[in-house]
């Protein structure tokens, strides 16, 4: 289990964020504090793998925080979780070395996806002692990339309507199916199904009828 400490001011978000992580496989929330100094305290004494930090906090701030933790070392992972959107912040977290950046407010989908990039990336590094440029490139894919580049053609807005909606589906769907639900042509939202195939995100089965060519049904893996 990868195990994470919630850090943010707000006692309602956090308990959201908290139930967020512990709905995710091979994670567990270990403590949720509300403030800086809470926050390197209970790194100290609970040692998580991962620290959900916001920047905005009562006594000081989240770069603070982050700056603290590497002038002592061996510290923790970090995933900055924050309604700051000013370049000196996102600049002063990537260079104190945080794993992901994540505007509020974020679905769960959002985290979802950044913490099983880096669960994938955590195991890769528990697996081996030496890595090679190729090993090195593809952990840092794994950690910073949340969707394949998309084709010529297709834009990331109507490529998050549709994941969205296939997220919902309990079973499969036509790409004639998820058309209807989002309002999108026929054609296009098979584009855009065939892409979530190829990335990895979905996976396609053929569904034989009495007669006629068979059906493609797409089901959401991502």
């Amino acid at each position: 289990m990868i195990r994470v400490l919630v850090v943010d001011d707000d006692f309602m978000v956090a308990r959201v964020h908290r139930g967020f992580v512990d709905r995710v496989p091979g994670y567990t929330t270990v403590g949720v504090v509300h403030t800086g100094a809470d926050a390197l305290t209970q790194i100290d004494a609970l040692r998580p793998d991962l620290v959900l930090l916001d920047i905005y906090l009562p006594d000081f701030s989240g770069l603070e925080v982050l700056r603290r933790l590497r002038e002592g070392g061996n510290g923790p992972d970090v995933l900055a979780v924050t309604a700051a959107r000013d370049v000196q912040t996102v600049r002063s977290a990537l260079h104190g070395g945080v794993v992901h950046y994540v505007l509020k407010p974020f679905s769960f989908d959002v985290l979802r996806d950044r913490l099983e990039r880096y669960a994938a990336a955590y195991g890769r590094l528990s697996e081996t002692t030496d890595v090679d440029q190729a090993d090195v490139d593809d952990l840092f894919v794994a950690l910073r990339t949340t969707t394949a580049p998309l084709p010529k053609g297709l834009t990331a807005d109507t490529s998050t309507l549709i994941a969205t909606a296939m997220r919902a589906c309990d079973g499969d769907l036509s790409a004639g199916e998820c058309a209807e639900r989002i309002g999108l042509s026929r054609v296009s939202t098979r584009r855009y199904l065939e892409h979530f195939v190829t990335a990895g995100k979905a996976e396609v089965r053929l569904r034989y009828g009495s007669a006629g060519r068979p059906q493609r049904r797409y089901r959401w893996i991502g």
